[in-house]
């Protein structure tokens, strides 16, 4: 005990050099802290960022563009090859249509805003779109080809055939009322939204007709995006009979087993399906999305590494200072048989004494400012990165004509367009910090201290007492 008493009281026998040391290992130390929470908390961000971008890989036919009236088609037979790759763990397949209101006029897009009215049924459908039009009260609408709505314009109603009916476009629906069917059977069933049912008098048993077929209610969802609202949803084979697109699919999701295979089975998907597919997946977004992160994350590493070394080399520089100042004392103590061990220990208790003491200033400045400096490193490393174009592939061009008989003219107008985004609120870094961390990062900078001043005094603790005495 005598030695820890020792050894605390030489800690402060200068005063100006305790104080410079303690303020030098407090910059060091809240250096060290200040970027190891940067590490944990882009870390946490970078994990947060993976962990949301799903494990799925979305398919189109090439050059496929919600707006054109013919397009290209992917079909069964081609996705078979994909469902078939290994960690493909499922496969959505989906054909979208769209349907006018039977007796509704509807404009002719892209002809000078004309509009026109069909007596054929083959494309229509006895719903009511609930979606109301702005067509007062300050509201706008947009048409393509421009002029004005008919009088008794309806919104036309998206059908999806899907071989997936509770996930049609990789968002789960809420069936409230009634029950799904199998998505892979011809069976004239639907699931409706709850808006489309109470628009429409409608219940799990009624009927409707599309195609010129009775349609029977099967079940009723609920969905968020009045988008979603207009939507019916029946099995792919259904779609396909009804159509007239025996075959045909517009859209599909592929479903990975892993995070870890989605790059290797997107790469896989493409080479399968070659120049006939768009294959994307949200992998490539997201990597470059945290990229910016990475750039942070290892430069924090490397601080960290800079910061620790340079309190040990402090420690080191300063203990060897300390024992060579005091070799007397050394000699002396050893003469009336001190050892080398209790001389090592009493520098080391000094050593961790202003470490302990730099500590408190370094915990400070790494509490105060490890939130400021990781959103400040975070800022400027993104700045050039925080914008994500959202584009819609392909045009006005395709190769492929729809049948005549596939509803309106519009081959897949579906009610998502898609988010290219991946990522939102890179720069919305929280920064933690626990007593985990603290305690972490304390036993670090002890641990530096007592190897330091360990090596520092072992130096000197060697020497016999009677060449201390000739060199003085």
């Amino acid at each position: 005990m005598n030695v820890v008493s020792r050894g605390i009281r030489n800690a402060f026998r200068n005063g100006l050099r305790t104080l410079s040391v303690v303020v030098i290992l407090g910059l060091s130390i809240g250096l060290a802290l200040t970027m190891l929470v940067a590490h944990q908390a882009v870390g946490q961000k970078i994990k947060s960022v993976e962990g949301s971008i799903g494990n799925t890989i979305s398919i189109a036919p090439a050059g496929f563009s919600n707006f054109s009236q013919a397009n290209n088609s992917l079909t069964t037979s081609e996705l078979a090859k994909v469902q078939a790759l290994k960690h493909v763990s499922a496969l959505s397949e989906n054909l979208t249509d769209r349907l006018t209101t039977i007796g509704s006029t509807q404009p002719s897009f892209g002809f000078g805003g004309q509009s026109s009215s069909s007596t054929s049924t083959a494309g229509q459908t006895s719903l009511t779109s609930p979606v109301t039009i702005n067509t007062g009260g300050g509201g706008h609408t947009f048409t393509f080809g421009g002029g004005s709505l008919p009088t008794n314009f309806s919104l036309p109603i998206t059908i999806i055939g899907t071989t997936n009916p509770t996930s049609p476009n990789g968002t789960n629906l809420s069936i409230t009322s009634g029950s799904t069917y199998d998505g892979t059977k011809d069976n004239n069933e639907a699931l409706i939204s709850s808006t489309m049912a109470s628009k429409n008098s409608l219940k799990v048993g009624s009927t409707f007709t599309a195609y010129s077929t009775n349609i029977t209610v099967e079940g009723i969802f609920s969905d968020s995006t009045n988008a979603a609202n207009g939507d019916v949803i029946v099995s792919l084979p259904t779609e396909q009979t009804l159509s007239g697109q025996s075959g045909d699919v517009t859209s599909a999701v592929a479903t990975v087993d892993s995070l870890d295979n989605l790059s290797s089975v997107t790469t896989a998907i493409k080479n399968t399906l070659g120049s006939s597919a768009d294959v994307t997946s949200a992998l490539t977004q997201a990597n470059e999305a945290v990229q910016p992160l990475d750039s942070v994350k290892s430069i924090s590493i490397y601080s960290l590494v800079g910061a620790v070394i340079a309190g040990a080399v402090i420690i080191f520089l300063v203990m060897v200072m300390i024992v060579r100042e005091r070799r007397r004392e050394i000699g002396v103590v050893k003469a009336i048989g001190g050892s080398n061990l209790g001389i090592m220990f009493q520098f080391m208790v000094e050593a961790v004494t202003l470490t302990l003491l730099g500590a408190v200033i370094g915990l400070i400045i790494g509490v105060v400012g490890g939130s400021p400096v990781t959103k400040l490193l975070v800022n400027n490393s993104t700045t050039t990165n925080n914008t994500t174009s959202v584009s819609i592939p392909g045009g006005p061009s395709a190769s492929v004509t729809r049948p005549t008989g596939s509803g309106g003219g519009f081959g897949g107008f579906s009610r998502r367009i898609g988010n290219n985004s991946v990522v939102s609120g890179i720069k919305n870094i929280h920064t933690t910090i626990g007593w985990s961390l603290l305690l972490y990062g304390l036993g670090t900078a002890i641990l530096i201290a007592i190897v330091g001043s360990a090596l520092a005094s072992g130096l000197i603790a060697k020497i016999r007492p009677a060449e201390v005495m000739r060199m003085e």
